[in-house]
């Protein structure tokens, strides 16, 4: 496998800082706006957000939770070893809130379509937007655009883009692997 470095070090810092300006230029103080952070992996992203918007509003908070979609997903009867869920923390309403759903990759969009009916045994928000680190253009499944995009990849089927994170993987970093022909 071939690996390409897309983003890493201090790029990958600023990238995040840039998408928690953009998410203040559009909700100002987040008293009617929620993060929630689709489980597994979008949730590294969504606690880095709420934790430099945090710092960012000078002491205001910002509500964020994780959503497990496991069971929401039109793949999960498919698959031969059972499914283990993981775990959903909302400790607020959604109700009429706007809601930024999170995620690491978005790549068919099928991912996010099982987040916004989970979300919605929660209440019924008054909007929802996507905020993703990495837009894969080019290979929707469902039509789903994000709002806020950390970086555009532009890959083909065989190609994989993995995010690593400093609290799993022991370094912030996106990659693009390749298989060598």
């Amino acid at each position: 496998m071939q690996s390409l470095t897309l983003l890493e070090g201090e790029k990958f810092h600023v990238t995040i800082q840039r998408l928690c300006y953009q998410l203040i230029e559009n909700h100002q103080n987040f008293s009617n706006t929620v993060i929630i952070g689709l489980q597994p992996r979008g949730v590294y992203l969504s606690q880095r957000i709420a934790e430099e918007l945090n710092n960012i509003l000078d002491g205001e908070k910002v509500n964020s939770g994780v959503l497990d979609i496991t069971f929401f997903r039109d793949d999960f009867r498919r698959r031969e070893i059972p499914l283990r869920p993981n775990s959903t923390k909302i400790d607020f309403l959604v109700e009429q809130k706007k809601v930024i759903l999170v995620d690491d990759v978005l790549w068919t969009g099928r991912t996010i379509r099982a987040g916004m009916d989970a979300l919605m045994a929660f209440g019924r928000p008054e909007k929802i937007e996507l905020l993703v680190l990495v837009d894969r253009r080019f290979m929707r499944h469902v039509p789903i655009e994000p709002n806020y995009i950390g970086i555009t990849v532009d890959s083909i089927d065989s190609q994989v883009v993995k995010v690593l994170w400093n609290e799993s993987d022991s370094s912030d970093k996106v990659i693009l692997l390749s298989d060598k022909d």
